[in-house]
């Protein structure tokens, strides 16, 4: 599911947007590439310090649209920059080696967020 063009834009730094919604809102917090660790073929882990609205969202609705990009990375067409809309589902883990592990690379969390990914389709 992650391409290689997607594993690049992964290797410049640039804005992550998580989007997550419920029936009261919809709510969109950021985070950088340098932050997304992939696991397997569908899973993007993120550290989590803040995101409480996200996270009372994924309570409700665990529905997650994030975008990201790097102008870096040549995009299709072969123009310069290119960006991607990662549709899934996410949960936070508070516990476990998977939060362990995510805790020794980014000692500041206080959870992670898990996203188990549907779709990632470049857009640019």
């Amino acid at each position: 599911m992650f391409t290689e063009t997607f594993k690049n834009v992964l290797k410049h730094e640039g804005v992550v947007s998580i989007t997550s919604w419920s029936e009261e809102t919809v709510h969109v917090t950021c985070t950088w590439n340098s932050f997304l660790v992939l696991k397997g073929d569908n899973r993007i882990l993120l550290p989590v310090a803040g995101m409480h609205s996200t996270e009372g969202d994924l309570a409700k609705n665990p529905n997650l649209i994030l975008t990201l990009g790097a102008r870096q990375v040549e995009g299709r067409n072969g123009y310069q920059g290119t960006g991607f809309r990662v549709s899934g589902l996410g949960q936070l883990l508070n516990e476990g080696d998977t939060f362990e592990e995510m805790n020794k690379k980014f000692p500041f969390i206080r959870s992670v967020l898990e996203v188990t990914v549907t779709e990632a389709k470049q857009l640019l």
